[in-house]
């Protein structure tokens, strides 16, 4: 509706162009009869009707070269202005459009350069007004427009030039606009005949051996020469014309051919690929999933990694599914080697932490962690990970392997009955690896203690259990998840393994021996209690409130503390006594609470 308007409203400024008297140049003036003869019009009177016919300007053409004549055809037409020059915008370069053949004036242009996409003045000889005006879309600039005047626009001048300004710009972008869709559309039937022609020499090429013994030449060739999954994907998407990539079984990006690629590439779902990876695997064959025909590699069964083509268009044939498989079948002895000598160079690496962690002769573990390309002179840190919903078996392992060495650890790893085990050459970030695992496993639900640095080998077996002590005190802690570093435990350093155990016991039972007994005999919970009040810093509504209980019955429990144990807790030396002897019966000697 809105072009019928601008239609019409252009017929009928014609019209009343058409419509007005002639005037005296070179026209027959208007005799009215009976009075006398009106003056005749002077160019400026013909100014309105050019206005009009100005800001009735309408472009019907695709061109942008067209569109940018008329323009400056209707400029100069309106008498108004006139048109000085036009560029046009063409792949960053503004490119002058020839007036009546002749090309704009070089201090014109390079004023129009200087500008740089914005609006400003231009100064040409004999023309007292000048502007450079660009045309400006959605898409930024499409050109310029140098406009000139024999004396100053009025305001309302201006305001008409600006409107006419605009629809050109309008008719511009919507010509680019169609450009770009004819070139699209040129480009896709482009690729869609050379894929086809591809296909059909290939198969010309060997019609009498058959598609399928060329494939299977063509991937196990690339195999023999140890092409590895570059060669794989690169020969895929040539057979197929479709994006090929390889994923690693975790979803994660080892190879890409093709259009198209991610950046940066999706960081995967564990839950989401795991489910995938079942579906797959319950099927024979190439399975498709969302825009992706997929395969998995699994030479004996483990599952190596993902082959993949993007096939958004459905348009995967016979041809395309065989050749899926045959490049499958050549990746898969690549990704197995591969597989064997990460599990060569993660034995040796336990095998080197497993000594350091027991004890052994420095010669030999320096020598040793120069063959797997780790540094042992620098002061290193151990790490114990664990994670509540997470086995330590080979593939946690693993997984804390991958997240270390995505948050920059360098370290030696191996791993125990229910904990990983990470030696660092450098302190690590108090949150970044325990955030890495956190994305990994999809669960928060995990604990890292982390020892103090240690500058001898044989002082790692200590720092060992130090790690470990940090990383029991976090799991009793209110906050159970997330990174400890001993160095920030505190009192509880001192209250480790290493201290002896029955000296610790009898330190429990001479402060807290009398609530311990009343709690059994009666099953309460005043050492909870107490316990609780230390934790809380004596606030009386933050330990009623973690205990679940009124204030009034917190009061009473605190006063049956006073009145069985004896102990004073507004002495300074009970309250500190009665609070070491809480952290030690929850912490060390493992009661619950």
């Amino acid at each position: 509706m809105a072009g019928d308007r601008s239609h019409s409203l252009y017929h009928r400024c014609a019209h009343r162009k058409g419509s007005l008297p002639r005037g005296s140049a070179g026209r027959h003036p208007t005799v009215v009869r009976g009075g006398p003869r009106p003056p005749a019009r002077t160019p400026a009177d013909h100014a309105p009707r050019e206005r009009v016919a100005l800001s009735c300007a309408r472009f019907g053409t695709p061109d942008e070269v067209e569109i940018l004549g008329l323009a400056m055809d209707r400029i100069a037409a309106a008498g108004l202005y006139r048109a000085e020059a036009g560029y046009l915008n063409v792949s960053g370069d503004l490119v002058p459009s020839p007036r009546d053949g002749q090309m704009p004036a070089l201090a014109v242009s390079r004023r129009v350069w200087e500008l740089a996409g914005q609006d400003g003045s231009v100064t040409v000889p004999g023309r007292p007004w000048g502007r450079a005006l660009g045309l400006r879309g959605l898409e930024g600039l499409h050109g310029y427009l140098v406009v000139t005047s024999r004396s100053r626009p009025t305001k309302a001048e201006r305001a008409l030039l600006a409107t006419f300004v605009q629809h050109t710009a309008a008719a511009l972008s919507a010509a680019f606009a169609h450009r770009r869709r004819r070139e699209d559309a040129l480009d896709l039937h482009r690729l869609r005949d050379e894929r086809t022609a591809l296909q059909r020499q290939l198969i010309s090429v060997v019609a009498e051996l058959g598609y399928e013994r060329a494939v299977h030449a063509l991937m196990s060739g690339i195999a023999a020469s140890g092409g590895g999954e570059e060669a794989v994907t690169r020969a895929l998407h040539g057979l197929t014309g479709l994006p090929a990539l390889v994923e690693d079984r975790f979803g994660r990006l080892r190879s890409w051919t093709g259009p198209s690629r991610p950046v940066p590439y999706p960081e995967p779902d564990p839950l989401r690929q795991e489910e995938m990876l079942h579906a797959v695997a319950c099927q024979a064959g190439p399975v498709r999933v969302r825009d992706r025909l997929i395969t998995l590699i699994r030479p004996h069964g483990d599952i190596l990694g993902v082959l993949a083509l993007v096939d958004a268009r459905d348009e995967a044939d016979e041809h395309t599914v065989l050749a899926l498989e045959h490049a499958a079948a050549a990746l898969a002895p690549e990704l197995a080697h591969l597989r064997n000598l990460a599990e060569v160079e993660l034995r040796l690496h336990r095998e080197l932490v497993d000594d350091l962690l027991a004890g052994t002769d420095e010669v030999s573990a320096y020598t040793r962690s120069e063959a797997v390309g780790h540094d042992l002179h620098r002061s290193h840190y151990v790490v114990v990970v664990q994670w509540s919903n997470r086995t330590a078996d080979d593939s946690f392992a693993q997984t804390v392997g991958r997240a270390a060495t995505a948050v920059g650890m360098r370290s030696l790893l191996t791993r125990r009955s229910d904990h990983v085990v990470l030696i660092a050459d450098d302190k690590p970030h108090p949150r970044a690896l325990y955030e890495a695992l956190a994305r990994e496993t999809g669960t928060r639900s995990g604990t890292i203690g982390v020892s103090a640095p240690s500058d001898s080998l044989i002082d790692i077996p200590h720092h060992y259990r130090e790690a470990q002590r940090a990383l029991d005190v976090r799991r009793h802690s209110r906050e159970r998840y997330g990174t400890t570093f001993f160095e920030e435990l505190g009192l509880y350093r001192i209250l480790g393994p290493g201290n002896d155990y029955q000296e610790l016991e009898s330190f429990v039972r001479e402060w807290l021996g009398q609530l311990i007994d009343y709690d059994s005999r009666h099953h309460a919970t005043l050492v909870e209690t107490l316990s609780r009040y230390f934790d809380c810093g004596g606030n009386y509504d933050e330990t009623a409130e973690s205990l679940a209980i009124h204030r009034s019955t917190l009061r009473y429990r605190l006063q049956r503390i006073r009145d069985i144990s004896g102990n004073d807790l507004a002495n300074v030396e009970d309250r500190l006594n009665l609070q070491v002897a809480t952290r030690v019966w929850k912490i060390v000697l493992g009661r619950p609470g």
